[in-house]
């Protein structure tokens, strides 16, 4: 039995009248009274096990980007003794309590101990087997009678029917436990989940200050651009990222290229690339329909000497990292997501150090985004703090977005009634 099962609770939130059309951000509610307000905080603890193992307020190592960037946002919460109801998902398990044999991988209580280090306070974790017996009816009179700052945890949302379904039962349901809403995981903002889109139909939501700021800098990149502007581009899904060639193609000055992405258009030239990865040939040449051969090869820099294996090319060689660096040293603006080889394998991780060790030294204002691509710069202890560098917390996330999609998760903030 899962949340949509359970007796029937109205969200009980009064929509004021004419409704405002606008997105709203949580500062706005900076000098508004937010005491013993129940806030529904959307965060991505979408993390793997072996980036949390030994985290604590104490450790040495770095937290993940994903958990540091959503703690501003916990804490001006807090500051304000507004109680956290904390919705997050975690992998892709399948729905249904008991569903997936791998449950206890993708479960969320591992954040308790963490987020109770980092916070220096208790956090209350929510198991939906207990949920199930206490009923959703006592969970929100738990969390209406617990004290101003108190943090809740719910477990994986994706453990339930209706999440990834984007139900608006489940959503409403779900949207009872608080009195307003906030998004801050723009990692997953392009995905229509019920804990994403559906529940802003229910309750006054807000953008979170990471998502704001993460606003802020993709649009920054998409409407004044300091040129040169460099965009580089690897990895495997090459699909994700040929889109935003299109869409950028006529702001920006360069593309390099590597991973699958290059691959691709090796194919797409005829050239014999064995096993290696890649993607559609048909779709790239549709989407370069209409660019001229000379003006495709000022812009696209492709590699000019590979590492190879098994019939795979896994790596950029050296010629290509240097000319590589050449443009990033001249760029003033540069987003980079996806890795230039099988940065699984030190021997083939060597150009993607290199292109992160360029980036960290060059004073243009770059994103880079991305799981793996955000490790490049943090795993090298690369100087990310520096006010030109932005790591976004959103791989998929940000190449729709730069591509000019709407993100059901952003778009639905514009639309939704607030106070």
């Amino acid at each position: 039995m899962a949340i949509r099962d359970l007796p029937k609770v109205e969200a009980g939130v009064r929509f004021s009248s004419p409704a405002q059309i606008i997105m709203k951000f949580l500062n706005s509610l900076e000098k508004k009274s937010l005491a013993g307000e129940i806030c529904l905080l959307r965060m991505d603890l979408d993390i793997e096990n072996t980036d949390l193992r030994g985290l604590n307020a104490d450790s040495h190592r770095q937290l993940p980007f994903r958990l540091e960037a959503a703690l501003p946002t916990i804490k001006f919460l807090l500051e304000r003794k507004t109680k956290v109801v904390i919705l997050s998902h975690r992998g892709r398990p399948r729905s249904g309590i008991y569903a997936d044999r791998r449950r206890k991988e993708f479960s969320l209580k591992p954040f308790v101990k963490i987020l109770a280090s980092l916070l220096k306070r208790p956090i209350y974790f929510i198991d939906f087997k207990n949920l199930t017996r206490l009923s959703l009816v006592r969970l929100k009179n738990v969390v209406r009678d617990s004290a101003p700052g108190a943090i809740f945890l719910l477990e994986n949302l994706r453990f339930l029917k209706g999440e990834m379904e984007n139900d608006k039962k489940f959503a409403k349901q779900l949207a009872s436990l608080g009195s307003f809403y906030v998004n801050d995981a723009f990692g997953v903002s392009h995905r229509a989940n019920a804990s994403v889109e559906a529940i802003t139909h229910f309750l006054p939501s807000y953008a979170g200050l990471h998502m704001e700021k993460e606003l802020e800098k993709l649009n920054g990149l998409t409407k004044k651009a300091k040129r040169p502007f460099v965009i580089i581009l690897g990895g495997s899904k090459t699909h994700d990222k040929l889109p935003l060639i299109k869409n950028l193609w006529n702001k920006a000055d360069y593309f390099l290229l590597g991973g699958g992405v290059a691959n691709t258009f090796f194919a797409a030239q005829g050239l014999l690339i064995g096993d290696s990865l890649r993607g559609d040939s048909a779709e790239l040449r549709g989407i370069l329909r209409g660019i001229t051969r000379k003006e495709l090869s000022r812009k696209v820099i492709l590699p000019v000497d590979v590492a190879i294996k098994d019939r795979k090319i896994l790596d950029i060689g050296p010629k290509t990292v240097k000319r590589f660096g050449e443009i990033i040293k001249k760029a003033k603006t540069i987003i980079w997501n996806g890795p230039m080889g099988l940065i699984e394998d030190p021997r083939f991780a060597k150009g993607s150090a290199e292109v992160a060790r360029f980036i960290s030294q060059s004073r243009a204002f770059s994103v880079v985004g991305g799981g793996e691509t955000t490790s490049l710069i943090t795993n090298y202890q690369l100087p990310i703090t520096k006010r030109n560098i932005f790591l976004s917390t959103g791989g998929g996330a940000m190449l729709e977005y730069l591509a000019g999609k709407k993100l059901p998760g952003i778009e639905v903030l514009k639309k939704s009634t607030v106070d």
